[in-house]
């Protein structure tokens, strides 16, 4: 079942990207899928967005290392290739880019993920901090092609004081 988001955000999909239910595309815990207008060898690449309240002191690469350990309970392998701390203080980030082999649709596929991580504060409640989680996953092959559309998605990630 799809999960909302902790705190209301907005963005803007990149040209060509379509929003997809995220139990219909195999991805129940995403809180909004997106996909890319062209697979590649039969996979499509896709943004995925969940996030989570975080009330403990857990950092970011914390948060993120978690995740990575989430991934490889259910991934074939999961390998670190970078990351780095983003933002501000007032903003804090951290993207990390991993690459993964896990079976997808009964194939076996190389991916790349890049995820980011932002922290936020809640509009309603500025004592609570939500973490979010933008995610790209995508073959290989197509990672390069699409990697400049998710780079700017993220650009347009912001929290939505309107709800």
């Amino acid at each position: 079942m799809a999960t909302t988001l902790p705190v209301p955000i907005q963005f803007e999909l990149p040209d060509g990207w379509h929003a997809a239910p995220p139990d219909e595309v195999g991805a129940p815990g995403a809180a909004f899928v997106a996909l890319a207008p062209q697979p590649d060898a039969g996979f499509t690449a896709n943004i995925t967005i969940d996030g989570e309240f975080r009330p403990d002191a857990a950092t970011l690469p914390e948060i993120a290392f978690e995740s990575v350990e989430r991934l490889r309970q259910a991934c074939t392998s999961v390998e670190v290739a970078g990351g780095r701390e983003i933002g501000s203080t007032d903003a804090p980030g951290l993207t990390q880019t991993l690459a993964v082999t896990a079976v997808v649709g009964g194939v076996a596929r190389e991916l790349v993920q890049s995820q980011v991580y932002l922290s936020m504060l809640d509009v309603a409640d500025p004592r609570k901090r939500a973490v979010i989680r933008l995610v790209l996953t995508a073959t290989r092959t197509q990672f390069p092609d699409v990697l400049d559309d998710f780079q700017d998605f993220v650009r347009t990630v912001r929290p939505d004081s309107a709800n």
